[in-house]
Order: structure tokens, then C-alpha cells, then sequence
């Protein structure tokens, strides 16, 4: 058994938990959020079908919708990688925590680990940015 290194990446967002987890877990919503599917989804089935840039075309699987505030999906690249995305959203005092786990995948070297860490902690932001600034 391996065990991948991991990094959990957070953001406070003053908004009812609720209110952020409606919003975030619409895969319409995504794009305006989360820059590596910023090109839009189309639902086929079960799954949605983005364009990942260069990375080619990828597959989400999303989690169905819970009371939890969980939001994992998995992302299937176009060479059959899939890469496992937990993400959650938290009740923290009057507004909410959203935490990201990202794996440090075996095909990743340091560098593009730290690049996907950094992509994550934007695209957070931008999350941040969007509900606390919506009326």
C-alpha cells in the first residue's frame, strides 16, 4: 500500500455554509471558479465533458448532491489518468471553511506539485471573491 503526499488547501469564505456548497457543487458553476475547467462543461450521462487545455479533454464524475457539504469528483484525463479531487465545505461560525486535498500524484515532479498548489489556492480565491462579493 502507498500513501501519496498531500497538501490540504483552505479558504475562509463569510457566507453561510449552505449558501457556498449550493453554489459550488452546480458543475455549471465551475468554470467561473475553477480555472482548469474555465472553458465550460457539457453534461453526457452521468459525467460532464470539459476541455482541459492541454491536457486534452477530460470526464468529471461529481459527487451526488448530500447534506455533508462534500464535493469530491473525480477527473478523467484523455490518456485514462484519473486523478481523485476531495473537496469540502465546512460550517465555520457564521460562514464556511472549503478545503481542497490535493495528492501529490507519482507523475508529478515538485515543481508541478507546487504549480498545482498554487492553482488550487487561486482558484479558492476566486470562490471567495465571487460569493462574498454576490447580493
Amino acid at each position: 500500500m502507498s500513501i501519496l503526499p498531500a497538501r490540504i488547501i483552505h479558504i475562509s469564505i463569510a457566507k453561510p455554509w449552505q449558501e457556498v456548497y449550493a453554489f459550488a457543487k452546480r458543475p455549471e458553476n465551475m468554470p467561473l471558479w475553477a480555472s482548469g475547467l474555465a472553458s465550460g462543461l457539457t453534461r453526457e450521462g452521468e459525467e460532464w465533458v470539459g476541455d482541459g487545455g492541454p491536457i486534452g479533454d477530460v470526464r468529471v464524475r461529481f459527487t451526488p448532491d448530500n447534506p455533508f457539504g462534500i464535493l469530491d469528483h473525480q477527473v478523467t484525463m484523455e490518456s485514462g489518468l484519473v486523478v481523485e479531487n476531495p473537496l469540502r465545505v465546512v460550517p465555520n461560525g457564521d460562514g464556511a471553511e472549503v478545503m481542497f486535498t490535493l495528492l501529490k500524484r507519482p507523475d508529478l515532479d515538485d515543481a508541478a506539485f507546487e504549480t498545482d498548489a498554487a492553482t488550487v489556492s487561486k482558484d479558492l480565491g476566486t470562490l471567495k471573491s465571487i460569493l462574498e462579493n454576490k447580493q
